[in-house]
């Protein structure tokens, strides 16, 4: 991929030329990754820009960008990146200030610093001296502090969202609904050993999904169940049955003749039926 990248245009010499130029303004310099940057004085900014601009053909200015180190003086920084398109270089422009202290514009050189020295101020509350219309551009209207400081809350003091029975934007509290997870990073193979809402699904689950059961190939046969008020009826064989091997000596019991099982059994055998109850003659 490197290949593909422009090679910039080295300038050797250029950080001395431009410190004999800008004289007193001057502070510090370092080259990396062969970019140039130029720490400067803040109230020399303006001065120093015009010399980068019309001395060394620095035509555009691509990019105002803030940094916050809260543990400095002067917390925050606000770089100046410039490109030259004839000389096929880049430079930045470096300087710091704090909470109350004012960075000179550089609207009058470069309208486009407008826009993005209001993102500066909007992110960081870096104050821009001269800017004719310092108001905030990414946050909402009527929002207190600035997101990029190191002291801002990281859930923030309100949520705004549409309420549809009033019908326009309300402000609340925030409010977090899911808990914050946890993990063990000690043992990566297992996971957290709370329950998330849904994992009772994944419970009592094989891992390949149940064969789907075969399809009739014969008559359905229907049968009816019986109401609260019909008989009883045994369908199984369990209850009739049916299919269980028979007794043998019950069997052969039963197939005696009827003397025989009068006689085992201490009786006679009635061959001749009863006579009816009736009258004595």
């Amino acid at each position: 991929m490197s290949a593909h990248l422009p090679r910039l245009k080295e300038r050797p010499g250029f950080a001395e030329a431009f410190q004999a130029a800008i004289g007193p303004a001057y502070v510090t310099h370092k080259v990396h990754v062969g970019e140039i940057t130029v720490t400067v004085a803040r109230g020399a900014i303006v001065e120093a820009a015009r010399t980068l601009r019309d001395t060394f053909g620095y035509q555009q200015l691509m990019e105002i960008a803030g940094a916050d180190y809260p543990s400095r003086p002067e917390r925050f920084e606000v770089n100046y990146h410039f490109l030259s398109l004839t000389e096929n270089h880049r430079v930045r422009l470096k300087v710091t200030t704090d909470e109350d202290s004012p960075v000179p514009t550089l609207t009058g050189l470069w309208p486009v610093a407008s826009w993005l020295e209001r993102e500066v101020f909007d992110m960081y509350g870096v104050i821009f001296a001269g800017h004719v219309d310092l108001r905030r551009i990414l946050t909402d209207y009527g929002f207190e502090g600035h997101p990029l400081r190191k002291d801002f809350p990281q859930t923030g003091y309100v949520e705004l969202r549409y309420s549809e029975a009033e019908k326009r934007v309300v402000y609340e509290p925030v409010s977090l609904p899911q808990d914050f997870r946890s993990f063990d990073f000690l043992m990566p193979w297992e996971g957290p050993e709370y329950r998330l809402p849904g994992d009772e699904k994944a419970e009592g689950q094989t891992p390949a999904a149940p064969s789907p059961a075969p399809a009739a190939t014969g008559p359905t046969k229907v049968v009816a169940k019986a109401g609260p008020g019909d008989p009883k009826v045994t369908e199984t064989q369990s209850d009739t049955g049916a299919g269980k091997p028979a007794d043998k000596a019950a069997q052969a019991e039963a197939l005696k003749p009827a003397a025989a099982k009068a006689a085992s059994a201490g009786g006679k055998a009635a061959d001749a039926a009863e006579p009816k109850p009736g009258k004595k003659k």
